[in-house]
């Protein structure tokens, strides 16, 4: 009968039914990683492997079976980063879909041996509902998080059980020897003596440091253990009688060690926080070993007793430092081999033994597959009508941060329905605050270059926002609903720090101002085109404001905050309202606008229509020292105004010269690429920032800009002749949008 395999490292090595991989890895001859002590219990780092290709796997907690690839991590370095086509999929861990199943109890046990059954027994007789976690069984417990839940790595994917209580009762761990050799192979605890011993496995001339373990062939050396002889693996071990101090050297192949135990407790340091109990050993306050002397005392991260010397007199004396300047605990198994010897470390020199430190999530390396696993976080946020757009053919796109429509099919068609008749864009991801109090207008004319306190109460006005270097970080509208009330609104790439920058001036300055991030909460469509009005009539808003006007009106049964502003060019209605009505209202739009021509339109679409307007979309056409000078915006700055963010920038920079400026381009044909540089008298003088080829024009318009004077009326863009004009490009009277 053909024994069964696995491959170690590219050699075949036999098992035999019951195996883990370890004691398979041992039956060989061979140590499951590079040496150190072997406890087959899961407490240390000492048998971690590459398990199809699923590194920091233990081995001694990993069954047998056929197919296997074990690679040995590397004795001292991290194990290799592997690429997607460099794993064997067929068997690995990571390839299949790790499936989530979530349990409540009103109590969960870590353990189920004897302290775990009988704190199972007591719950049970409460009348409590009680879940037991036994690893033996395969089900880890590998984090508790707050709740609290427990997170449970099971045969079959993951575990989540929020629970009242959870009780710990994972019993203890024994304690790993510090001292010279001890990173040789040979090395066995006692309960993976008899583990060994029972599996078949030829330990060869066995001796014991402590008790001898029951059952197993080995002689007891008496006397406290001094250090470990040999090369790569053991070859004898010292031995000395503190009485007389006489060293003993025994030969042997195998040293068993019983030096005493620790609690197994890095779940509870985990959740010390939280409602836990622990119980049995697990909650025993054991002696410290020794303060160590030589020899390795982190065996993950290969620290050794002179590091720690190292680090101490360097001025390292808490323990949570020491850990970090030394890399102590810091490996796979969180402290449960050194975290004694590093106590008693410290315990020595400062005087009182320090508290261990606080484990991390999780206590086990589990895969990025098992951590994520039922949890699907999009980096780019959806609005409410993301399924709306789908169902209309678009064509998404990532754009600050959040998914929206780059266009329907045809970009060409969804910009001369926004020139000739109607259509619908989603803007709900412009940032929108309210901000209200006794100093409401003293912040925003102390936040905004423009005027803020003639404006009147239902009226609106564009803004520009600078940092205090004059550089343009944001725009959009101050719309005032009361006399202390208004609603500000910024662009969707800066509205995620809009809160914190308006907060922290009101901070800064101590004002009476309250804000309401309403960015989230509220979705806005804007309805477009020459036919807007017409459509907003129909379903409802008959009584329509004027250009930079405002009011709050139901429109198709739907209240909404209706702001009148254009970005297009066109006749504009911005419609704010709750994101849960969003759909109900944009169905309502397109199906009163059906008649009318009406279709929705992208990003691609309205890049144009904006460019032929020349209006700046920040980031894109401006750069991360752009002041209102160089874009031509200078019309947007009150410099009369006593202070406001930047100002003092602005003024003492005016008197310098500048070279550099945001222009605007015309020029025949078809648009160059975005990013083009601009040529003049056969020097690169500057680049293109944004470009179309504009429709209602017949020619291509741009955004560029220029950093020589003086600047010249005539450059060469992609080998042809281009213009450069005062934007805007199309209805510079803004004619249409006021309409």
């Amino acid at each position: 009968m053909t024994p069964s395999r696995i491959v170690v490292d590219g050699r075949l090595i036999p098992y035999e039914a019951g195996d883990s991989i370890a004691v398979a890895v041992m039956r060989a001859g061979e140590h499951p990683h590079h040496g150190g002590t072997i406890c087959l219990a899961g407490d240390c780092g000492n048998c971690v492997a590459e398990v199809n290709g699923v590194a920091y796997v233990r081995t001694c907690q990993t069954p047998t079976r056929p197919g296997l690839v074990i690679q040995r991590h590397p004795a001292v370095e991290a194990p290799p980063m592997h690429g997607a086509t460099q794993i064997d999929v067929t068997n690995a861990a990571s390839a299949r879909r790790i499936r989530v199943q979530r349990s409540d109890a009103e109590v969960v046990v870590i353990g189920a041996g004897e302290s775990g059954t009988a704190a199972a027994a007591v719950a049970r007789q409460q009348g409590r509902s009680v879940i037991v976690l036994d690893a033996r069984d395969g089900m880890e417990a590998v984090a508790v998080y707050a709740g609290p839940t427990v997170i449970v790595r099971t045969p079959n994917g993951m575990l989540h059980i929020h629970a009242e209580e959870v009780i710990v009762a994972t019993g203890a761990a024994e304690l790993h020897p510090v001292c010279p050799g001890n990173s040789l192979v040979g090395l066995v605890t006692a309960r993976a003596a008899q583990q060994l011993h029972a599996a078949g496995v030829d330990l060869g001339v066995a001796v014991a440091i402590g008790p001898a373990p029951s059952g197993v062939p080995c002689t007891p050396l008496p006397g406290r253990l001094l250090r470990i002889e040999g090369d790569s693996r053991v070859a004898g071990v010292v031995t000395v009688d503190d009485g007389s101090g006489r060293e003993k050297t025994t030969a042997c192949d195998t040293v068993i060690l019983s030096l005493g135990r620790t609690a197994r407790d890095v779940l509870s340091r985990m959740a010390s926080d939280l409602p836990i109990t622990v119980v049995g050993p697990a909650a025993e306050a054991f002696p410290l070993p020794p303060s160590p002397t030589a020899g390795t005392v982190c065996p993950c991260s290969r620290v050794t007793v002179d590091d720690l010397e190292s680090v101490w007199s360097r001025g390292f004396r808490e323990l949570e430092l020491v850990k970090r300047a030394s890399l102590t605990g810091l490996g796979t198994c969180q402290g449960s081999v050194c975290l004694p010897h590093l106590r008693a470390f410290i315990a020595q020199r400062a005087g009182g033994i320090p508290d261990p430190f606080t484990a991390r999530p999780a206590s086990r390396q589990i895969t990025l597959a098992e951590a994520a696993a039922g949890v699907h976080v999009d980096a780019f946020r959806r609005t409410p009508l993301h399924d709306e757009h789908i169902a209309l053919g678009a064509r998404m796109d990532r754009f600050g941060g959040w998914w929206r429509p780059w266009h329907y099919g045809d970009h060409v068609a969804e910009y001369w329905a926004v020139r000739e008749a109607v259509s619908l864009g989603d803007v709900s991801t412009l940032g929108k605050l309210v901000v209200s109090g006794p100093d409401a207008v003293e912040l925003l004319e102390r936040l905004y270059p423009a005027r803020v306190a003639d404006i009147r109460v239902g009226r609106s006005r564009y803004a520009l926002l600078l940092n205090e270097r004059g550089h343009l970080i944001d725009d959009g509208m101050i719309c005032r609903e009361t006399e202390s009330r208004f609603v500000l609104t910024f662009t969707s790439a800066g509205a995620e720090n809009a809160e914190m920058w308006v907060r922290d001036w009101i901070e800064t300055w101590g004002l009476r101002v309250h804000v309401i991030d309403r960015t989230m909460s509220l979705a806005a469509i804007n309805v477009t085109g020459p036919l807007a009005g017409q459509l907003l009539e129909r379903v409802g808003l008959a009584a329509q404001p004027r250009f930079l006007q405002h009011v709050h009106a139901d429109v198709a049964g739907v209240p909404c905050h209706v702001m009148r502003l254009s970005f297009t060019g066109e006749m504009s209605f911005e419609l704010h309202h709750s994101v849960d009505r969003s759909v109900e209202l944009w169905r309502a739009l397109m199906s009163h606008g059906q008649d009318l021509g009406i279709a929705p339109h992208g990003l691609q679409a309205l890049q144009g229509l904006r460019l032929e307007k020349g209006n700046v979309i920040v980031g894109m056409d401006s750069e991360l020292d752009s002041t209102p000078r160089r874009l031509g915006m200078e019309w947007a700055v009150k410099m009369e105004k006593a202070d406001f963010v930047g100002r003092s920038a602005l003024a003492r920079t005016a008197q310098l010269p500048d070279d550099r400026r945001l222009v605007g381009l015309t020029m025949p044909g078809s648009a160059p690429t975005e990013g083009s540089p601009i040529w003049s008298e056969g020097s690169v003088v500057g680049h293109v920032a944004s470009s179309f080829t504009s429709p209602v024009l017949g020619h291509a318009v741009m955004l560029g800009w220029l950093k020589h004077a003086p600047f010249p009326d005539r450059v060469d863009v992609d080998g042809r002749s281009a213009s450069v004009v005062q934007p805007p490009f199309y209805d510079p009277e803004g004619v249409r949008a006021r309409a």
